[in-house]
């Protein structure tokens, strides 16, 4: 007998929908009338698995709905939707999706970062608009090369964008609280490595621990010719501060995936020319997403077949 297995979010592709159906008795969210707990009453108490994402994660009150509960599989790598303290305390695996996605992120944080700083949704806008023939004035952008790129956060995908921004010419360094590698290009704090950087590249994970690290005072510090691109999570910056630096001037420029109250993005955002605006979508490619799915699937497996988890969190 299948095991019954709760699947959250509409994201998921037929593929991926079909590989899950091969293994598992499938519950998806998005198909279930009403898609509210209400809706869960007839097969919570069955469900051992729940396959979630990043974003959605599981709340502490669906945990509690599910007796029978077993392994969250996050297709992603990010955790700080996921209760992780409350699940390792009731003995629920808990695995998501490293690896997998590093080099396609960490190519679009540099195709964010080049697309801000060379001014490129700017550009696209002017020549549509007709207003090359009219020889419009344009303002000169930036280049990568001879410039400091700070990463905040040096994990995978942190060292992964500093070894692309290494080839575009640029000195890296970075902060993050715990010892990292070549310690020699680790900042003393993070102020020191917003002083330090010209353009600050933020790669953190989301959660408690780090929300609002990026404030007031480090975009003072990153300074009116200085670039912040986030492609972690909203919820590291904040972001009425970030918003007033960037209106401001105090700020040069952004390049922002991430949002803190996603979809929604502040409407200030839209008429600032120095911004850069995508749907969280660094890790979105066809390879990617293909090889999250098929990690999160086979962490699944291993579990229900006894077998130790590829990539475990908890």
């Amino acid at each position: 007998m299948k095991p019954d297995i709760l699947v959250l979010g509409s994201m998921w592709s037929q593929e991926m929908r079909d590989q899950l159906r091969q293994s598992f008795a499938c519950h998806f969210m998005d198909a279930i009338p009403g898609a509210g707990d209400a809706s869960l009453e007839t097969i919570a108490g069955g469900i051992r698995a729940v396959l979630t994402t990043g974003m959605i994660g599981v709340t502490p009150e669906l945990v509690a709905s599910l007796p029978a509960l077993e392994i969250v599989s996050v297709n992603g790598v990010g955790v700080d939707a996921v209760p992780l303290a409350l699940l390792a305390d009731k003995g629920i695996h808990v695995t998501n999706t490293p690896d997998v996605l590093t080099d396609d992120v960490a190519d679009f944080a540099v195709t964010l970062l080049l697309s801000t700083v060379r001014r490129l949704p700017l550009l696209d806008r002017y020549v549509r608009d007709g207003k090359w023939p009219a020889r419009a004035p344009l303002t000169h952008a930036r280049s990568l090369k001879g410039k400091v790129a700070g990463i905040v956060g040096f994990g995978r995908i942190g060292q992964a964008v500093a070894q692309r921004l290494q080839g575009f010419g640029m000195e890296v360094r970075y902060f993050q609280r715990s010892a990292g590698p070549a310690p020699e290009q680790r900042s003393s704090s993070l102020l020191a490595l917003a002083e330090e950087s010209d353009m600050l590249v933020l790669c953190m994970p989301g959660g408690a621990d780090t929300r609002h690290m990026i404030d007031a005072r480090l975009l003072e510090a990153l300074g009116p010719e200085g670039t912040l691109v986030n492609i972690a999570r909203g919820s590291v910056v904040d972001q009425d501060a970030l918003v007033a630096a960037l209106r401001d001037g105090r700020l040069g420029a952004a390049g922002l995936d991430v949002f803190e109250d996603e979809p929604n993005v502040p409407q200030a955002l839209f008429g600032l020319d120095n911004v850069v605006l995508t749907p969280h979508v660094g890790s979105f490619t066809v390879e990617a997403r293909r090889a999250m799915g098929r990690l999160a699937v086979a962490n699944l497996v291993a579990h229900f077949n006894g077998e130790p988890l590829p990539t475990p969190v908890v």
